[in-house]
């Protein structure tokens, strides 16, 4: 008698080759394990760079400690005057940049995804300058002390947002025509700001000249403490709508489809991000070009393009706390604003735009 053959056996027909849903589904996961390792591994050595310059940076000046023994300090080994110069004197400055550079790092890496252009940085559209303007006002103007300068640092780029925001406006925001918008605002701002500096008795405009820079020099805890605690809470909302931002990077037509009320989710990003710069504009002045470099280098160091704000704000901690370092030490005793440093990396890194740009467009 012949053994019949199952009938499954004889319609299934050939079996897929590599290419299936099952084989799909595999190559995707392994592509995202690999990228979380990548992540995990980067934002672990750029902690471990963060600490390096951190120390580095507070074992410098006139009373010179060894970085072991300022680890020994920092982790409660020292005494006497050792522990003053660490924490008094020092640590401020260095917990500024650590936290100021965490701070526009995820303020560049927010207006970056919105605009979906790399040139969409708060310092670039005129956030900053905003900020700026907004206390050199109640600088030279009102006259007023650290918090009547904050508040009014957080109102011109709030206002200053508002406005570009306004004109930039066609049923709906764009990124191309808000960048536009927000060049064309900053200039005039830029303006407006040499004409307040001009008319500023001596000592403010001396004061608001190297303010203007961007500079660490010279602060406490009694003004780092409370500018931190606000842009630290607003990197932890940034933090909390991470993935409204990753499905605004896919598209608004994709995010408005999956049920996101899109322009009012922008406008919530919108003000934390200015809310970020303002806070650190506050203290610091306009520090330029952490926000437009730090998002677009920790992009290249995790890879995939995928938007990963602990990485980034770790790159921007790294890159202030090198430029502050380099400020204090390239020609010492005399200490450069670090804005200064951060203006001719951000510099190089145009450069390096504009050469990719026009690499892609004869290719």
């Amino acid at each position: 008698m012949r053994v019949h053959r199952r009938a499954d056996a004889d319609h299934a027909g050939p079996q897929p080759q590599g290419g299936g849903p099952v084989s799909i589904v595999s190559t995707n996961k392994t592509r995202s394990l690999k990228r979380s390792t990548r992540s995990r591994s980067v934002g672990l050595a750029l902690a471990a760079a963060v600490l390096l310059a951190t120390v580095f940076a507070v074992s410098g000046g006139e009373y010179s400690l060894s970085p072991w023994r300022v680890l020994t300090i920092l982790f409660g080994g020292g005494e006497g005057l050792e522990t003053t110069v660490v924490w008094q004197w020092r640590m401020p400055r260095a917990t500024a940049a650590l936290v100021f550079g965490a701070g526009l790092a995820v303020s560049g890496a927010v207006f970056q995804t919105l605009t979906r252009n790399p040139l969409g940085s708060p310092d670039i559209i005129g956030f900053s300058t905003g900020a700026y303007t907004g206390a050199l006002v109640v600088l030279t103007v009102v006259g007023g002390g650290f918090l009547a300068t904050s508040l009014g640092a957080l109102a011109g780029g709030l206002l200053t947002a508002f406005v570009v925001y306004l004109l930039a406006w066609r049923n709906g925001t764009h990124g191309f025509r808000l960048i536009l918008v927000g060049i064309g605002v900053s200039a005039v701002l830029a303006s407006f700001n040499h004409y307040l500096v001009l008319r500023a008795e001596l000592d403010v405009a001396m004061a608001a000249a190297v303010w203007g820079a961007g500079t660490l020099n010279g602060v406490t805890w009694a003004g780092v403490i409370p500018v931190s605690i606000v842009v630290l809470a607003s990197l932890a909302a940034v933090l909390v709508g991470s993935k409204s931002l990753q499905m605004l990077q896919m598209g608004d037509d994709l995010a408005s489809a999956l049920g996101m009320k899109v322009e009012r989710t922008k406008l919530v990003l919108v003000t934390l991000a200015v809310l970020l710069v303002s806070a650190v504009t506050a203290l610091a002045g306009p520090i330029a070009f952490v926000a437009l470099v730090a998002p677009q280098l920790a992009r290249r160091l995790v890879g995939g393009g995928s938007l990963n704000l602990i990485p980034t704000a770790l790159t921007g901690a790294f890159l202030l706390a090198l430029g502050d370092l380099l400020a204090q030490r390239l020609f010492a005793p005399i200490q450069l604003p670090v804005g200064v440093v951060t203006v001719c990396i951000g510099g190089i890194y145009l450069v390096y735009l504009l050469n990719r740009g026009t690499q892609k467009v004869r290719g």
